[in-house]
């Protein structure tokens, strides 16, 4: 059987460090208030003249050096993100001009912080059909330029990076065994960005109403983030007929530690099977999941063979997970 393999990973984080202690300084709140609330110490920032293709481009480049392949024989790049660049053209084409893979289609795909996940999705499909041999899929975001930095139960929460991933066609039964994607836009206002879409362009009266900035029921979300996370989880796993004792690591899109902490539990999970990293990022939507399997990789902490599951969730709502043999 035909399945998509990864076999380069990168990541790429601004320099600009932002402490909860700096938080302090700007909006009421402090370091005690958020770590214990999310689990968050710090954040990047993107700099002035850093924008979500800087950071994909970057991390696509970083995967591609590891895997050994040069930009020219990629076929397929698939950047998630809900901070692009431009409405148009695509993130995903200014990667593509930034690496010169001229071969390869490019497209954006918008599914807010599971965003990675539908796109590793999107991706997997296209090589399993034959029709491509090699896929970049990119999560990037530069979250800093979408919350309202006054506005102390968001801005808290958010960094700016990206992750990326180079999948090759592969037939000795590793890669990715089986993705699960689900949404339910019911739920559209408990996590949204207003404008400057077609309902609130950008005008002056959209300006004056900060609708450029998002909008978070956080408990509400909070509910239904671990109920859906836990299922998407369980689905992947029943679906590979494995347990959670099958998983050598669980990278779940890195939002707020409780979360994770629920999820975990729920799950059984022990300590060594979860790997988390937000306490340095914060929320960096779609470019969670990459980034923290970047660093997973890098650090030695996935081995061959391993099995290895992705859980997201994010605005839409969306939902998702990702069932990987390394």
């Amino acid at each position: 059987m035909i399945r998509a393999r990864i076999i380069g990973t990168g990541s790429a984080v601004p320099d600009r460090v932002l402490t909860n202690f700096d938080l302090e300084k700007m909006v009421d709140t402090s370091d005690e208030w958020i770590t214990t609330r999310t689990g968050i110490k710090e954040r990047r920032i993107a700099a002035e003249g850093e924008y979500t293709s800087t950071f994909a481009a970057l991390a696509a480049r970083r995967a591609l050096e590891m895997a050994g392949v040069p930009a020219v024989d990629v076929d397929l790049i698939i950047v998630g993100t809900l901070s692009p660049d431009f409405p148009f053209p695509s993130t995903a084409c200014l990667v593509q001009s930034e690496l010169k893979a001229t071969r390869a289609t490019a497209f954006d795909l918008s599914a807010a912080c599971s965003g990675f996940v539908y796109a590793l999705s999107v991706a997997e499909k296209f090589i399993g059909s034959g029709a491509m041999r090699r896929a970049l899929v990119i999560g990037a975001e530069v979250m800093s330029r979408t919350v309202d930095w006054t506005d102390r139960n968001t801005c808290l929460l958010f960094g700016d990076g990206a992750g990326a991933v180079l999948l090759e066609v592969c037939d000795d039964g590793r890669g990715v065994q089986s993705t699960h994607l689900h949404s339910d836009g019911s739920y559209w206002e408990l996590l949204y960005q207003a404008g400057c879409g077609s309902r609130n362009p950008a005008v002056q009266k959209t300006l004056d109403e900060q609708l450029v900035y998002l909008t978070m029921q956080g408990n509400e979300v909070f509910k239904l983030a671990v109920r859906a996370m836990e299922e998407a989880a369980l689905e992947a796993l029943q679906a590979n007929g494995c347990s959670t004792t099958d998983i050598g690591l669980f990278i779940p899109h890195q939002a707020n530690r409780r979360i994770i902490d629920a999820i975990g539990k729920r799950l059984g999970l022990a300590d060594h099977q979860l790997f988390v990293n937000l306490e340095r990022y914060g929320n960096t939507s779609a470019a969670s999941i990459p980034i923290a399997l970047d660093e997973a990789h890098r650090a030695g902490r996935i081995r061959d063979n391993d099995i290895v599951l992705f859980d997201a969730f994010g605005g839409g709502l969306t939902w998702g997970s990702a069932l990987i043999r390394w």
